[in-house]
């Protein structure tokens, strides 16, 4: 190839001209722009986060309320229907129980 022929395919391959004026016009303002809206990006997250975080709590406390009442409801409704059924059978609260050891073979055994 030819010198000629070179330069004129080196001129086709050539980027345009820009405008840095305009540039720099479109560009830091877009810039600014960018940077608000990455603010408002992470201000919203962190109040949603800290919501949500909240939020977490308050039904923690409130399963562990639950779970406190139900164990109040189950307990108060049974220990309340077994106490009126021993007392209606002639069952009496004892203060000492006394055990009696068996030794060997002491018991009658069946045949």
């Amino acid at each position: 190839m030819t010198t000629i022929a070179l330069q004129h395919k080196l001129k086709s391959a050539t980027l345009p001209a820009v405008n840095l004026r305009m540039v720099y016009l479109i560009g830091i303002p877009m810039l600014f722009l960018m940077l608000v809206f990455y603010i408002y990006s992470i201000n919203v997250l962190t109040g949603g986060s800290y919501v949500i975080k909240n939020y977490n709590k308050q039904i923690a406390a409130l399963q562990d309320e639950n779970a406190a009442l139900q164990t109040r409801f189950a307990a108060s409704d049974f220990m309340g229907m077994v106490q009126s059924k021993a007392g209606g059978l002639g069952f009496e609260k004892t203060a000492q129980v006394t055990y009696i050891e068996v030794i060997g073979n002491a018991l009658a055994q069946a045949k």
